[in-house]
């Protein structure tokens, strides 16, 4: 049982980046038909995108009851019959996170919590200021940024979704892990990621985020990407939090560097019509590619 501060559900400032995905309304009260395009690639496949960004929105929900019970007001459409194994909440470092099996695909799926709606507009502004503060363990050069870190190692967190998936894999067999979540939720979703495969020995992972803002230099990039790169960042043309903390291209070595690979959202509906048109451009391997969110 947990105890815990019962919090409102946020839905307006989550529309803002990722929700466009799930349902995109014209000027009218009648929704757009969707419409998507995506580049030619074997390494983004589009439909587990709209499956993992419902569970990045599902982990926002503050009824705890209907969440674990999975009949929450997001707990429905493409991840009907998802079977939560455990809820995870830290109210002091106001974290929230999920653990449990799906379906379709039939893998573990871990899922974060962002950063509520209440404090979003200070949690950007202070990512512009963000240093590179921590050296990464274990990684000569690897630079990262500490609250980030600290979020997934040094809360209960960690120890809660470790246990977790031993429970999973205990019961379920040894199944695929995909690790998602949105902006904050994203950061944490790589760290928690790179954890189960570096210190845990955790096989076949994989992680999708959205939105998520950048979180270490170009070593820590480069050493993540090794280990992981099975990766998809989802990123949305009208989202501010993917440019965070800034990259300054005339010290790439120094500055905040994204891993790959990106995946840049791109509206191109029309107003004089019903269809909701998307680009999914599937960038480079940099990490960083000029022609998609940069």
């Amino acid at each position: 049982m947990f105890r815990m501060k019962r919090y409102t559900e946020t839905r307006g400032w989550f529309l803002f980046c990722f929700f466009a995905c799930l349902l995109v309304l014209s000027a009218g009260r009648d929704p757009k038909l969707m419409k998507y395009e995506t580049n030619s690639s074997s390494v983004y496949n589009h439909t587990l995108a709209m499956i993992m960004v419902e569970y990045a929105s599902a982990v926002y929900i503050s009824d705890m009851t209907s969440l674990f019970t999975w009949t929450c007001t997001r707990c429905r459409g493409l991840t009907e019959g998802f079977e939560v194994v455990q809820l995870i909440v830290d109210v002091e470092s106001c974290l929230q996170s999920f653990v449990g099996v799906a379906k379709d695909p039939r893998a573990i799926i871990i899922a974060f919590r962002g950063t509520r709606g209440t404090s979003i507009q200070n949690w950007i502004e202070d990512l512009f200021w963000k240093q590179l503060d921590l050296d990464y363990p274990g990684m000569e050069g690897a630079k990262v940024h500490s609250g980030f870190y600290r979020a997934y190692h040094c809360t209960t967190i960690r120890p809660a979704i470790l246990n977790a998936v031993k429970t999973a894999k205990e019961v379920y067999g040894d199944l695929d892990t995909i690790v998602t979540g949105h902006s904050m939720g994203g950061a944490i979703a790589a760290f928690c990621a790179l954890d189960l495969i570096v210190n845990h020995n955790v096989p076949n992972v994989r992680v999708m985020t959205f939105g998520q803002p950048r979180i270490g230099n170009a070593v820590f990039a480069s050493y993540y990407s090794k280990h992981l790169p099975d990766t998809i960042r989802v990123t949305h043309e009208h989202d501010i939090v993917p440019h965070l903390p800034p990259y300054f291209s005339i010290i790439p070595r120094k500055t905040y560097h994204h891993f790959p690979r990106e995946v840049w959202l791109q509206d191109t509906s029309s107003t004089s019509n019903r269809l909701a048109s998307y680009i999914e451009t599937v960038c480079d391997d940099s990490g960083e590619d000029p022609n998609c969110s940069r």
